[in-house]
C-alpha cells in the first residue's frame, strides 16, 4: 500500500473514500498492523491507561509518548503515524510546546494531535507554519476529563452542538489536516463533517464521519468487560490469549512440551 501523507487525508475528504486509523503503542503490534490494510496509526496518550495501568491519560508525558512513538515507527515503517501531545504539554507556552513537538517528530511521528481548540489556535497555526501537520481533537477530550466530570457524550444540546461545529471550523482554518471527533451524537458529527474541509475521524461519533479510529486492544476484544456502545469487538482476543497460555501450561505440566522434535540433539 502507498504510505499516506498529510495532504492525502484532504484528498480522501474530497474523494469520499473513508479512512481507517488504529491506535497502537508498541513495536510488536505495529509490526502486525504494518502488514494490514489500515490507513494510519495513532500513538495515543491512552497508552498511560492501556500499557501502564494509570486511571486516565493525564499521566502521559512527552518522554513517554516519544518512547512509544519510536517503537511504533520502527515496527510500522509503511504507515503514517500520528502522536498525541500529552496533558498540558501545549499549555506551558510556545517554547515548551514546540520543544514537545520537536521531540515527537524527531521520534518519528508524521503528525501530532492536539486536544481542544480554545486558547490553542495560535499555537496550532504556528506548528503548522513550522512544517508539522496537526490533527485536532474535539468532543470528549480525555485530557479534560476532570473538568468534564467523566467520560460522557458531548454536544447533546443544540447550543453545545453549534459551539462544537464552530470550534471545528476554527481548527480547520488554523490548518488542521484532520480532526478526531469523540463521543458526540451522530447527527452532530455529520454536521461537523460537512462543515469543515478537514478530514473528520470519528470514535463514538456515528457512521457519517470521514473515517473511524479504534484502539487495537479494544477492537481485538482483549478486555471483554470494556464494551462502550461505540466499540465493536472484531476478535475474541481475551479467550484466544488465555486459552493459548493455558494450553502451554498444561503441556508443560504433563511433560508434552517440549517434544523431541522441539529439542536440540
Amino acid at each position: 500500500m502507498k504510505r499516506l501523507t498529510a495532504p492525502d487525508f484532504l484528498a480522501r475528504k474530497g474523494s469520499g473514500e473513508r479512512l481507517s486509523m488504529v491506535t497502537c503503542y508498541d513495536y510488536w503490534s505495529a509490526t502486525l498492523l504494518d502488514q494490514t490494510d489500515v490507513d494510519c496509526l495513532l500513538v495515543g496518550d491512552s497508552l498511560a491507561m492501556v500499557m501502564h495501568g494509570y486511571p486516565s491519560t493525564v499521566h502521559a508525558d512527552i518522554d513517554l509518548m516519544a518512547l512509544h512513538t519510536r517503537a511504533v515507527v520502527r515496527g510500522a515503517p509503511h504507515k503514517f503515524v500520528v502522536t498525541d501531545m500529552p496533558f498540558l504539554s501545549v499549555r506551558k507556552g510556545l517554547t515548551a510546546a514546540m520543544d514537545g513537538v520537536q521531540a515527537l517528530v524527531q521520534a518519528g511521528a508524521d503528525a501530532i494531535k492536539i486536544e481542544g481548540e480554545k486558547g490553542q489556535l495560535d499555537l496550532i497555526a504556528h506548528v503548522v507554519e513550522s512544517g508539522v501537520p496537526v490533527m485536532g481533537h474535539l468532543g470528549l477530550t480525555p485530557q479534560s476529563v476532570l473538568g468534564l466530570g467523566g467520560h460522557r457524550v458531548q454536544a447533546r444540546q443544540a447550543e453545545e452542538a453549534r459551539a462544537l461545529i464552530e470550534s471545528a471550523q476554527r481548527l480547520a482554518d488554523a490548518g488542521c489536516f484532520a480532526i478526531v471527533l469523540e463521543c458526540v451524537p451522530s447527527r452532530v458529527a455529520e454536521c461537523v463533517s460537512r462543515a469543515v474541509r478537514s478530514l473528520v475521524i470519528g470514535i463514538g461519533a456515528g457512521p457519517a464521519t470521514d473515517g473511524q479510529v479504534l484502539v487495537l486492544q479494544d477492537l481485538l476484544g482483549t478486555n471483554p468487560a470494556f464494551k462502550p456502545r461505540f466499540l465493536r469487538h472484531y476478535a475474541k482476543g481475551h479467550s484466544v490469549v488465555c486459552d493459548a497460555v493455558n494450553r502451554f501450561h498444561a503441556d508443560v505440566v504433563s511433560g508434552e512440551f517440549p517434544s523431541r522434535e522441539e529439542s536440540y540433539a
